[in-house]
This record gives C-alpha cells, sequence and structure tokens, in this order.
C-alpha cells in the first residue's frame, strides 16, 4: 500500500513554500528542497491528527494532481487513515470501535494516533471489525 501526496513547493523569498492540494491545513516552509519536504512531512502529520481528534470527516486521500514532488506517508500512518475514514462512514466511534474490537479505551487512543507505532495487525484487526479489508502489495 502506498500513500502518495503530491506537495506544492514554491520559492518565497529565501525560503521554499510548501502546500498540499489535498490537505490544504498542511502549510509549511523550508529553508531548501530536503527542508521543505521534511517540514511538509511534519505538517502532514499535524493535519492528519487534526482530523483524528475531530472525528467527523474523513481525511482527503491523495488526487490525481501531478506535481514535481510527493510526500509518500508510511504504510501504518496509511492503514490508520483508512481506519478513520471507515469510522467515519460507519458511524463508529472510539468507544464503539475498542467494544468491537476488544480493548481498552487507552489502547484505542493510540489505535488512532499517527505518531505511535501500532501492530499493523491490529489496525487489520479493527478495519476488519467495521466491514473492511487491509490489502497491502509490493511493486
Amino acid at each position: 500500500m502506498i500513500m502518495r501526496y503530491p506537495v506544492n513547493i514554491e520559492e518565497d523569498g529565501t525560503n521554499l513554500f510548501v502546500s498540499f492540494p489535498d490537505i490544504p491545513e498542511a502549510l509549511t516552509c523550508g529553508d531548501d528542497l530536503a527542508d521543505a519536504k521534511a517540514m511538509g512531512y511534519d505538517a502532514l502529520l499535524t493535519a492528519f491528527s487534526m482530523y483524528f481528534d475531530d472525528e467527523s470527516k474523513e481525511i482527503p486521500l491523495p488526487g490525481d494532481t501531478v506535481t514535481e514532488h510527493y510526500i509518500d506517508i508510511p504504510a501504518s500512518v496509511a492503514a490508520k487513515i483508512l481506519l478513520l475514514n471507515a469510522m467515519v462512514r460507519s458511524g463508529v466511534s472510539r468507544s464503539e470501535l475498542g467494544r468491537r474490537v476488544g480493548i481498552q479505551k487507552q489502547n484505542v487512543k493510540q489505535l488512532l494516533d499517527v505518531y505511535h507505532a501500532t501492530k499493523i495487525d491490529t489496525i487489520e484487526k479493527a478495519l476488519s471489525n467495521l466491514g473492511y479489508e487491509l490489502i497491502l502489495t509490493a511493486a
């Protein structure tokens, strides 16, 4: 599974301004291209966290926008995004998810935290309990 977000990187005086067509909340800047991409990744995770805190809106998946640069999201974070989107579509709360999966409130909080490492098996089990299947591919 690969989740690759297109990123716009534009010169803004002495810095590079970073924005994402699919995630308008993620804005940042960097000193050079490497810094801009690193800051862009951090801005994406911060924006994703806002969606997880809100729990009422799906996180937009990467669109077909063609840009020169992309930010790849790790599989574990991508799976958590798919889980949140499944929860929103299904109208399932954190507490209901915990009940269905058989995990405590603290573990649900960690499961839905993009900064917390979670076993992919746990995310897969949660998706399964919502009627979804996690499919990974290698290319």
